[in-house]
């Protein structure tokens, strides 16, 4: 039913059609997100595809996706293989790949769990307390740009072949950047947040924990997470050479073998796991923020 009016035919209330459901926007961001990510993976495997069709990719050496990835089962054998290096064999192929993935993810967090809160701790005393920052700043300036793969001798002298190199190699790779970033940042934070929290009668414990450790805490998870994908980088070099364990001795088992399959299957294993571990870091960083807009890591 409708009515004309000077203007002209308006619709009746009960006439109108229902209004669509809108999609929450945390719903669309997500789907978007996702779209676009599937097709940035879609488009990179397209090309690899095209230049393996038209010959200019040699399946020997660069194997496109879909060879590597319908080869799994055999693949999957390399990982089963009692003592054999770079895997814990189990006998069932899945089990030993799932071991290997453990291993490998177990020494990446434990270096960047020690590398961040032992570096934090580290800066805050070198900020706070004069004559150690007097005495520890020259030799942490002196050591942090050396690489840490040029560590790699050293923490197998000290101590030994196995896990603790290679976890020694992660922790090397974020502590002394979580340091000069933590004393960076310490000294960067806003006066007026200091002046203010005086003004209204914090003590120093308070005025730390409620002013300057949020102040400083986006910079440092965002240093981390750009430290990340380099602890990945070393530990695979570690496994490869002083533990004997892990997808880096995979990898480079893979490269002596000239086995092209496994070393993109490996090198899609760990790109998975890079990727999971910046989203675990993104996710614990807009939760653990709640107070930082969310287009600066915060919750959205």
């Amino acid at each position: 039913m409708t009515t004309k009016t000077g203007i002209g035919t308006v619709a009746e209330q009960g006439d109108r059609a229902p209004a669509r459901p809108s999609i929450p926007p945390k719903l669309r961001r997500y789907g978007a997100s996702i779209g676009w990510g599937i097709a940035s993976i879609g488009l990179f495997t397209a090309i690899w595809e095209i230049l393996w069709a038209v010959g200019w990719a040699n399946p020997l050496l660069l194997p496109p996706p879909h060879l590597f990835l319908q080869d799994i089962p055999t693949t999957l054998g390399y990982f089963a293989q009692k003592n054999v290096i770079g895997s814990r064999g189990t006998g069932n192929g899945l089990t030993g790949l799932l071991m290997t993935i453990l291993w490998t993810t177990t020494r990446v967090v434990l270096g960047l769990t020690l590398g961040f809160v032992l570096g934090v701790a580290v800066g805050a005393v070198v900020h706070y307390v004069r004559i150690v920052r007097n005495l520890l700043l020259p030799t942490i300036l002196l050591l942090a740009p050396i690489s840490p793969v040029a560590w790699l001798p050293v923490a197998i002298f000290v101590f030994g072949i196995g896990d603790v190199p290679a976890i020694f190699l992660v922790f090397i790779t974020v502590f002394f950047a979580i340091v000069l970033s933590t004393v960076s940042q310490f000294e960067s934070v806003p006066k007026n947040y200091l002046h203010v929290a005086r003004i209204m009668g914090a003590s120093e414990a308070q005025t730390f924990w409620r002013v300057i450790l949020p102040a400083i805490l986006p910079s440092l998870f965002m240093t981390l997470r750009l430290n990340l994908f380099a602890a990945w980088m070393v530990v695979l070099i570690a496994e490869a050479v002083g533990v004997g364990t892990g997808l880096g001795q995979i990898t480079s088992m893979a490269r002596a073998t000239f086995n092209a399959k496994l070393v993109f299957f490996t090198m899609a294993i760990i790109g998975v796991l890079g990727f999971t571990f910046d989203w675990a870091l993104r996710y614990v960083q807009s939760r653990m923020l709640w107070w930082v807009a969310p287009n600066q890591g915060g919750r959205r």
